[in-house]
């Protein structure tokens, strides 16, 4: 099982030189995003990691417009968040996890945010994260996202999301099976 997904988690030499062209683009119009950082050497572990290259493919294809937001020192990696405007189009209309899935009986969304992460290979926003990519932009002032949720509120049936409104970041409440329209999920991935 695990071979077929790893072989389609490729891409194209084509698509992927299309997708670093994009995220070139997007790189250099939002500098502010990465100060100090040189999209050649973003390039070049890129190329080095086809697999993290899919991931990006993936955010890019649901809307997400992923783009560097940081650089780990330690580990050496560079971090992408999604950073469309609002909650990624593609990844909307979603409950939290696949609990919250099972649990509904009628009008069940198709996926759940957790689960459509894991298959893209990316990782929901924390609160933090949220909270740091709201410091680069407004993200997220007509739409909601699901972020991670901690266990003890996840144990008691709920999950939390977030948004942009009144010039501040607010954090709310949910049960995990409800999904909205305007209500998707961001992600993180580390290179």
């Amino acid at each position: 099982m695990k071979n077929i997904k790893s072989s389609k988690m490729k891409l194209s030499s084509e698509q992927g030189e299309e997708l670093l062209s994009i995220l070139k683009v997007r790189f250099e119009k939002n500098k502010s995003r990465h100060k100090f950082l040189e999209w050649a050497i973003v390039q070049e572990k890129l190329k080095a990691h086809p697999s993290k290259l899919w991931s990006l493919n993936e955010m890019e294809r649901t809307g997400g417009e992923p783009d560097v937001v940081g650089h780990d020192k330690k580990t050496g990696e560079y971090i992408f968040y999604d950073c469309s405007t609002e909650s990624p189009k593609g990844r909307r209309s979603v409950c939290y996890d696949h609990e919250a899935l099972e649990s509904r009986k009628e009008h069940k969304p198709e996926n759940s945010a957790t689960e459509m992460a894991a298959d893209m290979g990316i990782e929901l926003l924390t609160e933090g994260q949220y909270k740091e990519l709201q410091k680069l932009g407004n993200f997220d002032t007509k739409t909601s996202s699901w972020i991670t949720t901690p266990s003890d509120i996840r144990e008691l049936g709920g999950a939390i999301f977030a948004d942009y409104r009144y010039g501040k970041v607010f954090v709310y409440h949910n049960g995990a099976e409800s999904y909205y329209g305007a209500r998707g999920f961001r992600g993180s991935l580390r290179v």
